[in-house]
């Protein structure tokens, strides 16, 4: 029986197949066509020739109920809820399965808003689809789309983001740029007015990311401090106050970031020393301090991720973080 399997698998391999050891049969197809550039006959060389074949995903996100992953191609796949669009394909019917984004091409990023897919092409320009209710797909209307639709006057994006219903921009000039949903000032234009195409967000310069949370916009500029706008029901601006501000406002204590990030009513920050830092709702102890309930509008360390936790509670004002009330609604609930 041994002869009979070393036999087989001889003459598999001679065939040009392979056996693993779970007892599949892998066949790899030859041919006498020319082998593509820069694959040679060495084990390494073939290795790295399959990576640069590598034809799957490099990136994903995720709206409210839709998936999305960009792949190495530059194309843009989506499944779940397509009830208005969501998944750009040219339907309205949702996939279990994901299906592609129709007419994209040369992506190099993604985001997810509430009920709507962003994508930034190689070429800086900006493109969305979906619901568009309050204007958030920045093409100059208020229909809902069910494929890509250019967001108005973009070129040199470098950075893209995404609230519910809010897009943002960053641009290679370091500036920052919103449209969409503006009734808690998420645009940082100075209005609470929305707007169907792309406006600069207030006083912002030297912007290297950018962030975005269910109705807020984060900054981080290049001498390291974090810039917020919009809604601040539950201290999510992290200026030790709770009151909404429709221009970008520092974020209090904060020097030396490197990244930020943003959750659904809190913000984070990664510093240079290696420790993260947060602000806004801790409902459900999202702030990492040890605490849970209530909010923080200031940024307090989380635990635990670069050494012991500190001996004593740091305080907001002199309350201890954590107190106060969470964030009322925010959800502006319109899709179609």
């Amino acid at each position: 029986m041994r002869t009979l399997v070393l036999a087989v698998a001889g003459a598999l391999l001679l065939a040009g197949c392979g056996i693993n050891f779970t007892g599949h049969v892998t066949v790899h197809r030859t041919s006498g066509k020319t082998k593509p550039p820069g694959e040679a006959a060495s084990s390494g060389n073939k290795s790295k020739a399959r990576a640069k074949r590598h034809r799957g995903v490099v990136a994903i996100a995720a709206g409210w109920n839709a998936g999305y992953a960009l792949k190495a191609d530059g194309r843009v796949w989506a499944w779940g809820n397509n009830s208005i669009g969501e998944l750009g394909n040219g339907t309205n019917t949702e996939s279990d399965l994901p299906v592609q984004v129709s007419d994209l091409t040369g992506v190099t990023a993604i985001t997810g808003g509430g009920y709507a897919g962003y994508a930034l092409k190689s070429d800086g320009t900006v493109w969305a689809w979906g619901d568009n209710y309050d204007g958030h797909l920045g093409n100059g209307n208020t229909l809902k789309s069910y494929v890509p639709v250019q967001v108005s006057g973009l070129t040199g994006v470098t950075a893209i983001a995404a609230g519910i219903y809010s897009g943002y921009a960053l641009k290679s000039d370091g500036t920052v740029w919103a449209w969409g949903d503006n009734r808690h000032g998420q645009l940082g234009n100075g209005t609470a007015t929305n707007s169907d195409v792309p406006v600069q967000v207030s006083g912002l310069a030297g912007v290297t990311a950018i962030a975005a949370g269910n109705n807020d916009g984060y900054a981080l500029k290049t001498d390291g401090t974090v810039w917020a706008w919009g809604a601040n029901s539950g201290g999510q601006l992290g200026n030790g106050t709770t009151t909404n501000s429709d221009v970008p406002v520092q974020v209090s204590g904060l020097t030396r970031v490197t990244a930020i990030a943003a959750g659904t009513f809190s913000g984070y920050a990664l510093k240079s020393d290696g420790t993260v830092w947060a602000w806004g709702d801790n409902s459900m102890g999202q702030l990492g301090d040890g605490t849970s309930g209530g909010y923080s509008n200031m940024p307090v360390e989380v635990h635990g991720l670069s050494g012991p936790r500190p001996s004593s509670p740091v305080t907001v004002n002199g309350t201890p973080p954590g107190t106060g009330t969470p964030p009322g609604s925010e959800y502006p609930y319109h899709p179609e």
